[in-house]
């Protein structure tokens, strides 16, 4: 029986991620790009983007074709798309392209979940730029949250931990908050001598606000001696805490087994402690909850999607997580962009 060709997407707002492969789980090309949240770059934008990258995806795949080839399902799970209207848009965006037979698109909290587990249902929350989590019950219920930043009460992203750490470092170099040793490291990654010469070049931007997201790992090394840092992550642990007790309280998980899985940058940055922290949080309400960090990046989740949109056999989804997984750590190792 001849594979089906299949792309699928994880989308964010500092990357992308694209993957082309068969059904069979036969990886052809991973590609990694500019970010593609509709919430920055538009609907039309966005849909560039994922065209530009499936391009790229079959150019080193060797197959014929510019990118508009058709293949048979694409799966795009995409930071931005939050509300049903969302969806819609961007489906037909990319559908009008002529770019796949099938068309799913989805938030990026869905191959957080998928890339986590195999069951089909449980908790997922995503600590990339932003913060965001999903519920899915076994009956199929799910519990969302708009994810808009400030404005829907959302705090945890990469965003946020970092302009936390600048913040600190600030206090700390005038007096006004405690000392830590951020003050001296936050500046010092950028290569600027200090905190007021740091906030010029922010507020002139000399330096990108985009670029906050790099504080995150500084701030997880300076944690296990620092109390400002230990602070910081002491919070980003309450907000996910907060998500996914809501999550299991809608859905009625909390006496179940639920696994509860974490996925995102901000848990690649850290060794370990942020998730135990969360875990022992989780367990308050929880006692049977399985709580770990995802096994797999989210790209794997999203084309895991698709593979399941076809009821590919579980062999071809080993496979695909096993060979996708290889190709996503080259391409971590290889270029920075986490």
């Amino acid at each position: 029986m001849t594979a089906h060709l299949i792309f699928a997407v994880d989308g964010g707002n500092s990357k992308t991620d694209l993957v082309l492969a068969r059904s069979d789980g036969d990886v052809l090309a991973l590609v990694r790009g500019p970010q593609s949240s509709p919430h920055s770059l538009g609907v039309e934008g966005c849909a560039d983007v994922l065209q530009e990258l499936l391009a790229d995806a079959v150019r080193e795949a060797g197959l014929h074709g510019n990118g508009g080839a058709v293949v048979d399902v694409a799966q795009l799970l995409l930071a931005g798309v939050d509300f049903p209207d969302e969806v819609t848009m961007l489906h037909d965006a990319v559908s009008r392209r002529g770019v796949a037979g099938s068309v799913t698109v989805l938030n990026d909290t869905f191959a957080v979940l998928r890339a986590g587990t195999e069951r089909g249902w449980g908790v997922a929350v995503v600590c990339g730029s932003g913060i965001n989590c999903l519920g899915v019950a076994p009956d199929g219920r799910h519990a969302r949250f708009p994810a808009l930043g400030a404005i829907s009460g959302d705090w945890g992203g990469g965003q946020d931990v970092g302009l936390e750490a600048v913040f600190a470092a600030a206090r700390s170099e005038d007096g006004r908050g405690p000392a830590t040793s951020l003050e001296q490291a936050v500046p010092a990654y950028f290569g600027i001598p200090d905190t007021e010469q740091l906030a010029v070049a922010l507020h002139r931007g000399r330096v990108p606000r985009a670029r906050l997201n790099e504080l995150a790992p500084i701030v997880f090394e300076h944690a296990p001696t620092d109390a400002v840092a230990a602070a910081i992550l002491g919070r980003l642990a309450d907000e996910v805490f907060a998500f996914v007790r809501v999550a299991l309280t809608r859905l009625d998980l909390a006496q179940t087994d639920v696994e509860v899985v974490l996925g995102g940058g901000l848990f690649q940055s850290g060794d370990g402690r942020l998730v135990a922290d969360i875990a022992a949080r989780v367990h308050d309400v929880a006692p049977a909850a399985v709580v770990r960090a995802a096994s797999s990046p989210p790209i794997v989740g999203a084309a895991l999607l698709a593979l399941d949109a076809l009821t590919a056999p579980a062999d071809a989804a080993a496979r695909l997580r096993r060979e996708l997984g290889a190709q996503y750590a080259e391409i971590v190792n290889g270029r920075s962009g986490s």
